[in-house]
């Protein structure tokens, strides 16, 4: 039996990894997070490995915290690079696949067209540097798929869409910037990404493909857009409205632009992608007390 280990699983992606599994019979999930394996003990993920013995392991453990690695870099770094360094060095005489979840921090945003798995990253962030520097270590494993994401959410854990929702049943109105424009990435539609690609391998599908491939909801829109979205699908009369980004400052630059051009994982591994609009209404539908 095919074995799935899925690290960071009491995050956003990995709880939705989690959910989604009972739809793929035949296969041994094997979920932790960081109370049962940490990923930057070098000791313990390799035994723990040799244990388990995964044909698969998709790592969503990260430090995400965007504006405390400003001051945790190191850390940062820790769990986000020299992770996944641990795992690269576990894996040394298997057979073993890696899908590394990374994000559209490691560009800074300075541009107007979809970036692509071929442009120069230029992470203008702590975050973003931990991540890049994670991904350049989990290409050491010549067997490993790094998907870049951007703007994720889920009915799990805090964010944006989170955010807005308890905004929106409590306040007349919501400031939200507009100068920021990206996808949004519905964890759950990440989750069936992974999950159909991993089974679409196994079962030849399709063939096993390494290097970088990016991942977000179709479609583009402004925080405020999102906002705006989410506050009709609850039904909300919050206004909602429009300002610069300038209004927050912060040691942290955000990218301006951010959106991932799909195609290449289209194309290697036969994937729908949903629209963002569909995606949010269907996240918001699963989210308790609305």
């Amino acid at each position: 039996m095919t074995t799935i280990l899925v690290t960071g699983s009491s995050g956003q992606l990995g709880n939705e990894i989690r959910e989604r599994s009972a739809r793929y019979s035949g296969y041994n999930f094997v979920f932790t997070d960081v109370s049962e394996i940490d990923i930057t003990d070098s000791e313990t993920i390799a035994a723990f490995i040799a244990e388990v013995s995964p044909s698969w392991i998709v790592n969503c453990a990260a430090y995400t915290d965007v504006d405390r690695a400003e001051d945790e870099e190191e850390l940062a770094t820790r769990i986000n690079c020299r992770g996944v360094e641990n795992l690269v060095s576990a894996l040394t005489g298997t057979k073993c696949r890696l899908i590394q979840i990374s994000t559209d921090y490691v560009f800074d945003g300075n541009r107007a067209v979809p970036y692509s798995e071929h442009d120069e990253p230029s992470p203008a962030t702590a975050y973003g540097r931990s991540k890049l520097a994670g991904e350049k270590a989990a290409m050491r494993w010549p067997n490993t798929i790094i998907i870049r994401t951007s703007w994720l959410y889920s009915a799990y854990g805090n964010n944006f869409v989170k955010t807005i929702l308890g905004k929106a049943g409590s306040a007349e109105s919501i400031n939200v910037v507009f100068d920021q424009t990206g996808s949004p990435t519905y964890a759950a539609d990440l989750a069936a990404a992974v999950l159909d690609l991993i089974s679409g391998v196994i079962q030849s599908r399709h063939l096993f493909v390494p290097g970088i491939f990016n991942y977000s909801n179709e479609g583009v829109c402004s925080w405020f857009d999102l906002a705006i979205e989410i506050v009709a699908a609850a039904g909300s009369r919050c206004r909602v409205i429009p300002v610069r980004s300038s209004v927050y400052p912060s040691k942290v630059s955000r990218p301006s632009y951010s959106v991932l051009d799909k195609s290449k994982i289209t194309e290697y591994y036969n994937l729908n992608i949903p629209h963002w609009r569909t995606s949010l209404n269907n996240c918001i539908s699963k989210i308790p007390g609305l």
